[in-house]
């Protein structure tokens, strides 16, 4: 009888080995740090502090001396969570004329979103440091699932402390522009690679904290499924971390 092969899983496809400390692993050992930048309003600026900014922006990236990502991201803007606020707050208001008022709002930017294709645009700068593994190991070539990158605490704490010492230029030189900027923590890394991967899920379906997403026993059960109830024989260890050394 022939073994029913399992379908491979969508990580052997990425580059992206892990993510742990406010940090995205690559496969080949690097790590990434993604900065997001809320844009300021250009237009609206003088002809003297556009040029000014203009300015300031090429002496940012003039001063840089290692490569930056700009990625802009646009998205369905999800007013969701905005409404049911308000509905929430519109059952308190005592007034008759302005819970009127209130609900007509909440209405009209109901039908708004429905009607007009709203979007939202996000601005990220992807700040790397690329520190390849000389040597992935014979396995690495013949079985393609194994691919997670697994660095110890020593080598965790160098990549971050250059990667970070990086992310701190680039936060100064955008704040010389007035662009505000704020580094992504695991919690939103997370969600920002599940919105992208999960559009239409994400709409709907929010994730967890992380702390909750994270477990120290793996359980196993039948033909790879999850048993109903706990049982001792299905507490599998969390097989040990492999770490590997990472050249200069």
């Amino acid at each position: 009888m022939a073994t029913q092969q399992r379908p491979s899983s969508t990580q052997q496809f990425l580059s992206i080995s892990g993510i742990e400390q406010d940090l995205v692993v690559l496969n080949n050992g690097g790590v990434r740090k993604v900065v997001r930048a809320y844009p300021i309003n250009f237009d609206l600026k003088s002809e003297q502090e556009q040029n000014a900014i203009i300015y300031s922006y090429q002496t940012f990236l003039n001063s840089l001396s290692f490569p930056i990502e700009i990625v802009i991201r646009s998205k369905k803007l999800d007013l969701e969570r905005y409404l049911i606020k308000l509905e929430s707050q519109t059952k308190n208001i005592t007034n008759n004329l302005l819970q009127i008022q209130a609900q007509d709002y909440i209405g009209f930017v109901r039908r708004l979103i429905q009607i007009a294709n709203i979007m939202s645009k996000h601005f990220y700068i992807i700040v790397g440091y690329d520190n390849p593994i000389k040597s992935r190991g014979v396995f690495s070539s013949i079985l393609p699932g194994k691919n997670q990158i697994h660095l110890g605490v020593e080598q965790i704490k160098t990549l971050k402390q250059e990667i970070e010492n990086r992310a701190a230029t680039v936060m100064a030189g955008l704040s010389s522009v007035g662009i505000r900027t704020e580094i992504l923590t695991t919690q939103k890394l997370i969600e920002l690679f599940y919105n992208i991967y999960n559009p239409e899920e994400s709409m709907t379906e929010r994730l967890a904290p992380v702390e909750e997403l994270e477990a120290d026993i793996i359980l196993t059960g039948k033909e790879g499924g999850l048993p109903n109830s706990p049982n001792p024989e299905n507490l599998v260890p969390a097989p040990a971390p492999n770490i590997q050394d990472i050249g200069n």
